[in-house]
């Protein structure tokens, strides 16, 4: 397994504990991410860091039903998306995933920056469910760390398509998930 993986992983286990902490009722409340409620941020989350991530790895298209759907019907929507992410996960655990580009809605990336991007996407957006929901999100340190790095590469491609705010100024020495997370525009 990769560091890219690890950190993965890392992501991939706290969105699955956060998302099986919400309960019913949440899902129609506001979160951080204009005009999203927790429903549509959980579908978000599901269709892209579980089935895309798959996706991704195996160089298939996500089918237009799966693009469609509201995952937040199914009864045990949260242990769905937990098993579908341990299906990418061990998709991205091949070799042959993490070799040459991945297809990003028109333009090609080598496979190491698409799983980058889908770390940020977890960690990102997992902590955004955790804020609007009352829950906390943490990552081990390294993880931050690298999740920083992401967040300040792509942060003016982010901003130029509205994925991000403008930064936050957080305190000199702060942990490098704090930073990351300011750095998005998120207030940590």
């Amino acid at each position: 397994m990769n560091e890219i993986h690890a950190h993965l992983t890392a992501c991939a286990a706290e969105a699955s504990r956060v998302t099986r902490g919400i309960t019913p009722e949440q899902l129609a409340g506001p979160t951080g991410c204009t005009d999203w409620t927790v429903r549509e941020l959980v579908n978000h989350i599901v269709l892209y860091t579980a089935h895309g991530l798959e996706h991704r790895a195996l160089r298939t298209e996500l089918p237009d039903e799966t693009v469609q759907r509201d995952f937040t019907t199914d009864a045990d929507w949260a242990g769905r998306y937990a098993a579908q992410l341990d299906r990418a996960l061990a998709a991205w655990a091949e070799p042959e995933a993490w070799e040459g580009d991945v297809d990003l809605g028109g333009s090609a990336l080598p496979a190491p920056e698409i799983a980058g991007m889908l770390v940020a996407e977890l960690a990102l957006h997992g902590w955004d469910l955790a804020r609007a929901t009352g829950q906390d999100f943490t990552v081990p340190d390294r993880t931050g760390g690298y999740l920083l790095e992401v967040v300040e590469r792509y942060a003016d491609v982010y901003r130029e398509y509205e994925g991000f705010a403008a930064p936050i100024v957080v305190p000199a020495g702060a942990a490098a998930f704090t930073r990351a997370l300011a750095a998005s525009g998120r207030t940590p």
